[in-house]
């Protein structure tokens, strides 16, 4: 292992044993390198390498500081490894969605509160005008579909899951506006799927918000997997002749 690998491990273990907490501003760059036992150089690759992956924050003029180390934040990274993945990473980041979101919207179930169903049924409303329109917007139909199961899934009581499931919808929108622009029901179809997770919700039905959740993104997957079967993977540009975009 090398020095730069070596620093960064033993800030890891810094905080790990609680010698340093999130808000917590680390010691002046000479200090904590004596007391690493790195040279300054050393140490700034490994704060540069560590605020990459936002485990530290610089604050120009004021030092380093240890962030929130939400699960959230550190997680954010997720969206750089699916931009690599082209060809069937759709397909993957699907799948992983399918195993997460359904049990973070079964858990949910108990934890949304009446505010939060007001919330997820003014959503529902709004898509329902969005796919009416002519043309659709867009932008706006997907923020609303993000939100939709944002919402539902921030509420699953676990930071952890919750972060993960967040990257996991971020992290199909390509596939989601390949399923729309090829399929003009798509959208109209997924807004009903939604309405029954809802419902689901509403009636106080775990196990039923789960299959719902389930089915729900199966039928994304098929989808994307009937588009990458008949060109062998899916392209960065969606076809241009339709105009629906897709929601999940």
């Amino acid at each position: 292992m090398g020095a730069i690998e070596t620093t960064i491990e033993n800030i890891k273990r810094m905080l790990i044993e609680g010698e340093l907490r999130p808000g917590d501003k680390l010691p002046v760059e000479k200090d904590l390198a004596a007391l690493l036992g790195v040279s300054r150089n050393t140490l700034r690759e490994a704060v540069r390498a560590l605020s990459s992956l936002k485990v530290l924050q610089t604050r120009q003029g004021d030092g380093t500081y240890v962030t929130s180390l939400q699960p959230g934040l550190l997680l954010d990274g997720m969206a750089f490894v699916a931009d690599l993945h082209r060809e069937d990473g759709e397909l993957q980041f699907l799948h992983v969605r399918r195993l997460l979101e359904p049990e973070a919207t079964a858990l949910a179930v108990r934890r949304l509160t009446g505010a939060d169903l007001a919330g997820l049924r003014d959503l529902l409303a709004e898509a329902h005008d969005l796919v009416r329109a002519d043309p659709i917007d867009a932008d706006r139909l997907m923020a609303n579909d993000r939100a939709f199961h944002a919402l539902i899934t921030s509420r699953c009581g676990n930071p952890v899951l919750a972060a993960l499931v967040e990257n996991m919808s971020g992290n199909t929108v390509r596939a989601r506006l390949w399923r729309g622009r090829l399929d003009p029901a798509a959208n109209l179809r997924t807004v009903t799927e939604h309405e029954l997770i809802y419902q689901a919700i509403v009636d106080g039905d775990s196990e039923r918000a789960r299959l719902r959740a389930a089915a729900h993104i199966i039928e994304v997957e098929d989808a994307v997997r009937a588009m990458t079967g008949s060109r062998g993977h899916l392209d960065s540009q969606p076809p241009s002749t339709a105009s629906t975009v897709p929601l999940t």
